[in-house]
């Protein structure tokens, strides 16, 4: 049975709580402050705190480093009364599993911590486990916190908490790792994240971009060459794999690899040795490989483009990273997030975005992913010289994709409660107008490819768009 200690000053919401847990079949303990709670944890063992933000002794954010500091093995959960996206991620950032606002839904709750004790058992496991890592047994040391870049956004979307639950749990292995997901998703940004929660977070993280290579610069460019090895070799040069030795190697865009290139990979990948071009030296690797692809390389594979045996070498453990679009709010969390560090870079203090920018944010497809928020925010930063992000500083595509979507939405309305006939003209007008629509949103508003599709100049585009109020903000 499991253990759960609920920390809450409201006595009526601790006995609730508990009640309703003893019912699902946990052993529950309750505290009603930081000091009764911390002495709770002293005399034994429990899976899982659930912990209210304001206590009268202390606050969730203290309560969730202590716990972290010297109970490790425990989940967190912080329970609180108001939402704050800011809070949300500085406790996720420090170790929370996750963070609640009241009121309570029992499904809900019960969901949550059904999910948190699961990752804290698979944490667990890997803080108690040893690995083995090129030809050295390690044993793993125990985290108190997670470490994140400062572009890596924590979402409460249940596919970003999927997202973490696997990134977490991978890292502390020796897996070498696929990253899948479309173009701007954030991989490296996730390959990073599984770096710096492992235990080779004190050693380098190479990114290498396989994109760019051609088949005369690979050898050089992952293996590295001697002074005079070939013509041009002006100097003794380092390779990738060397560069990263001790660390993580991170291998983006792998699939764009020739066949040559790969069958070099796969002899470095199953040796853990390179030799300098050049050099007769071998040289032993120790190094964690992730690769990252917006292909799918099983297909790939059956088109003979790449190597099979190569791939499963890569696929110990793979993470599918899914479009900011099926995000939900997340896309408010990585556009405040964007936010904080445009400011940062521009010295201004920007404080958040108008309600027509959040319609806009959550409306708009996002075909560029996370990174086209971070640039349109970040350029949205730039022009803004008051408290508020506004619609007039977002690109057009975007502010006329919303109100393209809002009319249609509109459109769709009348058409379900019209009762009385359409005359012809009126029909005519409706089908240019969703014509016109369609074809905008599909070259996300680039008004010279739709001007082309419908057949039409960019000045007879730009009158009917005026008509229908889509020529400007």
């Amino acid at each position: 049975m499991k253990k759960i200690l609920i920390v809450d000053d409201e006595i009526n919401i601790g006995l609730l709580l508990s009640k309703f847990l003893t019912r699902n079949s946990f052993d529950v303990s309750s505290a009603t402050s930081g000091t009764s709670a911390m002495e709770y944890l002293a005399k034994e063992h429990y899976d899982l705190v659930l912990c209210d933000y304001r206590l009268e002794d202390t606050d969730g954010k203290e309560m969730l480093v202590k716990i972290k500091e010297n109970y490790p093995k425990t989940g967190v959960i912080i329970i609180t009364g108001y939402s704050d996206i800011k809070l949300a991620v500085e406790l996720i950032k420090l170790g929370a599993y996750d963070y609640i606002t009241k009121p309570l839904y029992p499904d809900e709750i019960l969901n949550t911590i059904n999910k948190a004790i699961e990752t804290q058992i698979a944490l667990n496991e890997s803080i108690n486990g040893t690995e083995s890592i090129g030809s050295q047994e390690k044993t793993k040391a125990p985290t108190a916190s997670y470490s994140f870049t400062d572009e890596f956004v924590i979402g409460q979307s249940s596919a970003s908490k999927d997202l973490m639950k696997q990134i977490l749990l991978v890292a502390p292995t020796s897996y070498s790792v696929i990253l899948m997901g479309d173009s701007g998703t954030g991989k490296e940004s996730v390959a990073k994240t599984v770096h710096l929660n492992s235990p080779r977070r004190d050693k380098p993280f190479v990114a290498m971009d396989c994109g760019s290579l051609t088949k005369e610069l690979a050898g050089s460019e992952f293996f590295g060459h001697e002074k005079g090895s070939f013509t041009g070799a002006l100097y003794t040069k380092i390779g990738h794999f060397e560069m990263a030795n001790g660390g993580t190697l991170f291998l983006d865009e792998v699939g764009n690899l020739s066949y040559d290139i790969q069958a070099a990979l796969l002899r470095t990948v199953q040796e853990r040795k390179i030799k300098r071009i050049g050099s007769t030296k071998e040289i032993e690797l120790d190094v964690r490989i992730i690769v990252a692809t917006n292909e799918n390389l099983q297909d790939a594979i059956a088109k003979g483009k790449f190597r099979e045996d190569l791939y499963h070498r890569f696929n110990e453990f793979s993470i599918n990273l899914p479009p900011i679009s099926q995000r939900g709010k997340d896309i408010l969390v990585f556009a405040e997030n964007f936010l904080q560090l445009a400011n940062q870079e521009l010295s201004k203090n920007v404080k958040g975005f108008s309600e027509e920018v959040i319609d806009c944010f959550l409306t708009y497809n996002w075909p560029g992913n996370v990174r086209e928020l971070k640039n349109v925010v970040r350029r949205a930063t730039l022009l803004t010289e008051t408290d508020e992000i506004q619609l007039k500083a977002l690109p057009l595509e975007i502010s006329t994709y919303a109100k393209v979507s809002a009319l249609s939405g509109a459109t769709a309305t009348e058409d379900t409660s019209r009762n009385k006939p359409r005359d012809l003209k009126n029909a005519a007008l409706e089908a240019e107008y969703e014509t016109i629509l369609k074809v905008l949103r599909e070259v996300n508003f680039n008004k010279t490819k739709a001007a082309k599709i419908l057949n039409i100049d960019r000045k007879t585009l730009y009158n009917k768009m005026k008509a229908i109020d889509l020529d400007n903000k």
